[in-house]
Formats: structure tokens, C-alpha cells, sequence
């Protein structure tokens, strides 16, 4: 069994972009929707993502917070996008920036379509508890606000957020 010890933020400023050593696309989508998953009708989100050149099928435990359950398997990439038409909700598309700051490799997502104008910085963490460097350009902590996980964004994009909930998670 996987475990995924991941801290989510927002971003300030542009400062990743200069530190970013690649890009990779990524489109995703979702074979569950988030009111089955606020419901507790199903306890994982089900996705299936093109990611570059690779694909991949991914299982991810419903747990709010920085530590869940993932499972994730490897696609053929024609599979994959065959699959994609099969989801429900919307599709998150996404440029994903990869930024090594200290020990760490921060993914910095750049979301497009229906979510451009949100960018979110997530770690991967060995152990919940684990110290890591803050860059100059991380902003505030959303790891437990479940409107940035991909999942409810698929549902209820950026796009329709409203002022206060784009000011960031507090509200």
C-alpha cells in the first residue's frame, strides 16, 4: 500500500518560474465526482491523468489533510485518453513546473482552462512531521481547505469561485 504525505500552498509572486528545471502538461479526470466523495458514497477519488508522455491510473483515499492512501498504476497513453472521455465533471488541465529548493522537489501547478489563475505549490513529504526549506515565494498553507484538491476543482472549477474564496483558504 502507497501512502502520499503531501503539503499543498498557495504561491506568492513569480519567483518559482526562474527556479523551475522543467515543465511537464498534465490533463486530468475524474471517474468519481467530489458529492459521492462528500457523501461518503465512495471513500477514493479515481483518476486517470496524461502526464507528458506517460499515463497513469490513480487511487487516492478520501482522508482530508496531508497523508492518504494512493495507489497509482501506469496506462498506455492511448488507454488514457480514451479513458478521459469516460469522467464525470470537468477536466483539470494543469502545467506542472518542477522547482528543487533545498532537499526538496516542490511541484508548482499552473492551472489552465476553467482553473487558470490558480497556482498551488505541493512536497512530498517521507513522513508527516518532516522539516523542509520554505522558499521566498510560498505563500499560505492549503493543504486542509479540500477546494484545491483536483478533485473539487474537476467539480467546481476556479472560474466560479467567488472573491472570497480566491483571497485564500481561511475563508
Amino acid at each position: 500500500m502507497g501512502i502520499e504525505i503531501e503539503r499543498k500552498f498557495l504561491v506568492a509572486g513569480d519567483g518559482w518560474r526562474q527556479a523551475a528545471h522543467a515543465v511537464v502538461p498534465m490533463a486530468q479526470g475524474y471517474f468519481n465526482d467530489q458529492l459521492s466523495m462528500d457523501e461518503g458514497r465512495q471513500r477514493a477519488s479515481v483518476r486517470v491523468r496524461l502526464e507528458g508522455d506517460a499515463a497513469f491510473l490513480n487511487i487516492k483515499s478520501r482522508e482530508l489533510g496531508h497523508t492518504r492512501q494512493e495507489f497509482e498504476y501506469p496506462l498506455p497513453v492511448d488507454e488514457a485518453r480514451a479513458l478521459l472521455d469516460l469522467c464525470v465533471g470537468g477536466r483539470v488541465e494543469k502545467r506542472r513546473h518542477l522547482v528543487r529548493h533545498g532537499a526538496h522537489l516542490w511541484e508548482v501547478d499552473e492551472f489552465l482552462g476553467d482553473n487558470a489563475g490558480l497556482v498551488v505549490a505541493e512536497i512530498e513529504l517521507g513522513s508527516a512531521d518532516e522539516a523542509f526549506a520554505c522558499p521566498d515565494w510560498l505563500g499560505v498553507e492549503a493543504t486542509d481547505c479540500p477546494r484545491y484538491y483536483n478533485l473539487a476543482l474537476a467539480a467546481r472549477p476556479y472560474s466560479l469561485w467567488s472573491d472570497a474564496e480566491r483571497a485564500g483558504p481561511e475563508t
